[in-house]
């Protein structure tokens, strides 16, 4: 029942009921109102050409007094009567002359007539005068009813004033006022019915593509924008349908465009390698892309501002931005990091309605600008001794300085000695520079670590004897352990590091090799037994050019690039190399290689 009082259905039926009634029920008033008056009008008339006949009858009788003729008169104005119509004759006096009345309650109602003496002690000939009055019923007994009363006054044959008073029930309008609000009543009914069907059947032609349009909206609202309504009409309902199946259309075109330039601008914010981060007015984040959310994450703990992800630094610059519609843009240092920050207010048609903010690291680029610059301060001053040696003993040679051929051969010696210096620097460079560039290439073959390791050791026997410094190999039962690898690279790299292990251990101590195996990986190790790294030094001494010793003589120094070389050959073989300080004293060089897949 709720549901057709909140339907149109349910409306059009309550209006169209409230306007049949309204009208019915004015209809009804002015109707009712009218018949009464008519009935009354018509009443009156008709007792007032009762009440003429009745003198008359009574002039043209009232000579003859027998008995006969005064039956006669009787019957003849009974005749003129009807039911619920009756008559008296009174003189002026009050004195009933004639009673032309049958019921039982003829002595009540003539009692009351005649206690109204207006209506008889003055008549007027042929000025009739009307009245209501409640009078006993004729029919009930015990029952007053309401009675038309006429006088009439005429003039009798003697020449004495007398009145005809005709009394009327009025149950007879009554009855009509009945019988037309019956009448009204049944039209209700009908209309009531018309009404119902009328509106029931405006529900098929109507209110049911309405439903179905109310549907496909729903539908439309689930993202179902393929929703269809069948136009089966050439009305306005039928132009509706088909605007709607427009509508549908173009927002799924509409939708479709919008989830492309939202992929699309998904795709670029995520392959940026900048972090990009949109803000809202009240600096709440809306958006940002994944580099953002692993810097905003990275910066947690660095805010000293509970209530916001963002360093203070940044923070102001974004309540700038947005609080004076301002591009913001500047380079900070936040946490050892570099970042260039530009901030640019977004606006909703002429209001700001947030920020966008792009955060480029620029730690790196800081890092290979300072590489930069210690690069050539490195080889400017390595290069700087040897030349000025190259150009002092040559300057010596030429302006023929020496005295003896001796002399002569030492300098040349030296020369010669230190252009080979700036060759192995130069061809250092190079193959760094190669390295680090990705050009790199790798000859790797299946190796024998530890019949490796013995040939290094060999190797390097006759200089370790030379320096007094006892050089051994240390292993398991490992002899057909094999690694996928590059042996000339791995020589170049365990080269470097038993020559800087023997030249920097002093007489009587040891070089030990090792080779340990853990789940997947294999650790060579070189061990010495010298002075050791300092331990400030150790996270720097695979930085080109570093040197830990700083009072070493250069002739025992070399480069400074072996092992910046050594790591790169070791992570071009997808391992790993550090050095940490021994347990007494030292230093423990460990080299990290995966298995080859012939070992598992």
């Amino acid at each position: 029942m709720i549901r057709i009082w909140n339907s149109i259905v349910g409306k059009l039926w309550a209006t169209i009921l409230l306007l049949v009634s309204f009208v019915l029920f004015i209809v009804t008033l002015f109707l009712l109102e009218f018949l009464d008056n008519f009935h009354t009008k018509q009443a009156e008339e008709s007792l007032q050409r009762e009440a003429t006949t009745i003198s008359k009858i009574v002039n043209d009788y009232n000579e003859q007094t027998t008995s006969s003729m005064t039956q006669s008169m009787n019957q003849i104005v009974d005749d003129i009567l009807d039911l619920e119509t009756n008559a008296i004759v009174v003189d002026q006096q009050g004195n009933v002359l004639y009673s032309f009345h049958t019921s039982s309650s003829k002595k009540e109602i003539e009692d009351q007539l005649l206690s109204e003496g207006s209506l008889f002690n003055t008549p007027e000939s042929g000025k009739h005068k009307m009245k209501e009055m409640i009078l006993p019923s004729l029919t009930e007994q015990d029952v007053m009813e309401q009675f038309l009363i006429l006088s009439y006054p005429f003039e009798q044959a003697n020449g004495e004033q007398a009145s005809v008073l005709m009394y009327q029930s009025l149950d007879a309008v009554h009855r009509t006022t009945k019988s037309t609000t019956n009448i009204v009543f049944l039209s209700a009914f009908i209309a009531f019915i018309l009404t119902t069907f009328f509106a029931f059947f405006l529900s098929t032609r109507i209110t049911l593509p309405l439903r179905k349009m109310k549907q496909a909206a729903f539908e439309l609202s689930k993202g179902n924008f393929d929703t269809h309504l069948p136009v089966a009409q050439n009305d306005e309902i039928g132009q509706l349908a088909t605007a709607f199946n427009q509508m549908g259309r173009q927002l799924k075109y509409n939708i479709e465009l919008i989830k492309q330039e939202k992929e699309q601008l998904s795709s670029i914010l995520t392959s940026m390698t900048d972090a990009v981060v949109t803000f809202n007015q009240d600096y709440s984040i809306l958006l940002k892309n994944p580099q953002a959310e692993l810097l905003l994450k990275k910066w947690y703990g660095y805010n000293q501002k509970n209530h916001h992800p963002l360093p203070k630094e940044v923070f102001h610059m974004l309540k700038h931005a947005i609080s004076f519609a301002e591009e913001v843009e500047d380079e900070l240092e936040l946490g050892g990091q570099f970042y260039v920050i530009s901030i640019s207010p977004l606006y909703s048609e002429n209001s700001i309605r947030g920020a966008v903010a792009v955060f480029r690291d620029m730690t790196e680029q800081h890092k290979l600008d300072k590489l930069r610059s210690d690069f050539i301060a490195n080889v400017s001053h390595e290069l700087r001794t040897p030349i000025s040696m190259l150009q002092g003993y040559s300057e010596a040679i030429i302006d023929d300085v020496v005295s003896s051929e001796e002399e002569r051969m030492e300098m040349v010696q030296i020369i010669h000695d230190e252009s080979k210096r700036m060759s192995r620097l130069v061809t250092d460079l190079l193959n760094l520079a190669r390295m680090e560039s990705g050009y790199i290439q790798l000859n790797k073959n299946p190796l024998s670590i530890v019949e490796f390791l013995e040939r290094m050791v060999t190797k390097f026997s006759q200089v370790a004897k030379d320096a007094k410094v006892d050089l051994s190999l240390e292993t398991e039962e490992l002899n057909t352990l094999l690694v996928t690898a590059d042996e000339d690279r791995l020589e170049q790299v365990f080269t470097n590091l038993i020559d800087n292990a023997i030249r920097h251990t002093p007489d009587g101590g040891a070089v030990t090799l090792g080779v340990y195996r853990s789940t997947g990986i294999l650790d060579i190790t070189v061990a010495d037994t010298g002075v050791g790294i300092p331990e400030k030094d150790l996270p720097y001494i695979f930085e080109r050019f570093y040197k830990a010793d700083k009072a070493r003589t250069r002739g025992k120094g070399g480069t400074g690039l072996g092992l910046a070389i050594a790591k790169n050959i070791m992570e071009a073989h997808n391992g790993s190399i550090l050095a940490t300080r021994g347990d007494e004293k030292g230093t423990i060089f460990i080299c990290s290689l995966p298995f080859d897949a012939i070992n598992k």
